[in-house]
């Protein structure tokens, strides 16, 4: 997709120096979300991750299912959702489907735990040699201005230098462990990482299945627990 240059980003090409046809070239631009997200190496620890873990994950499956039938009996105008209007009709009533509601989850996170902290600590080695790869990228290409992609109005394909991060990604992390140490706590930026990759997860198979036709996706990966409408 092309996009035109912000003002803010139009400002920084103005103070660069003199040769400026040479230097309008050096701009870049980079998603480090997706960068991350389609290294070899975090879609093999996902391969890992979904076959080591695939008993609690099918349980994890099968406990949404059986919120989904708990939520059920609190749909009253059956509309496929619990409002605020049923949920505050089922704490008055004392409805006991709302300690099962609880229980289930509860059970849910458990079950999912240990395959997210997996995740988690695989995420947190490729995020730590992130910096370097995109520092290496910018060098190699000359890159004098890097940006955001949703920073900028217009660019050409080739100023996303996005693959060629992950491309450097996979050259220096070719592979990661998926067994962290014991009592290991992953960093606030790696779970908000993990976040956005599962957004982006979202988003693409919201795009899927609005598009029967098209490939399923090529990396298997470990989702995060679902969240039914209504609590």
């Amino acid at each position: 997709m092309k996009r035109l240059l912000t003002s803010a980003a139009l400002a920084a090409v103005f103070i660069l120096p003199s040769a400026a046809s040479a230097q309008v070239a050096s701009i870049a631009t980079t998603n480090p979300v997706i960068a991350i997200a389609r290294s070899k190496a975090y879609g093999a620890a996902n391969q890992q991750i979904g076959t080591a873990y695939k008993a609690q994950l099918a349980q994890v499956d099968q406990k949404f299912q059986q919120r989904q039938t708990v939520l059920k009996q609190l749909d009253k105008n059956h509309d496929n959702q619990v409002d605020d209007a049923e949920l505050k009709a089922a704490k008055l009533a004392k409805n006991p489907a709302l300690r099962q509601l609880d229980q289930l989850e509860k059970e849910s996170a458990d079950l999912q735990r240990p395959a997210l902290t997996a995740q988690l600590y695989a995420l947190e080695q490729i995020l730590q040699r992130y910096s370097a790869a995109q520092t290496k990228v910018i060098t190699d290409r000359h890159v004098g201005l890097l940006v955001r992609p949703d920073s900028v109005m217009y660019e050409t394909p080739a100023a996303d230098i996005t693959e060629a991060i992950t491309a450097e990604l996979d050259r220096s992390v070719p592979s990661v462990t998926v067994s962290p140490p014991a009592n290991w706590q992953p960093s606030e930026t790696t779970v908000r990482l993990q976040q956005q990759i599962n957004e982006l997860q979202q988003m693409a198979a919201a795009q899927r299945a609005n598009a029967p036709a098209a490939a399923p996706a090529s990396q298997p990966q470990v989702q995060p627990q679902q969240q039914p409408q209504g609590r």
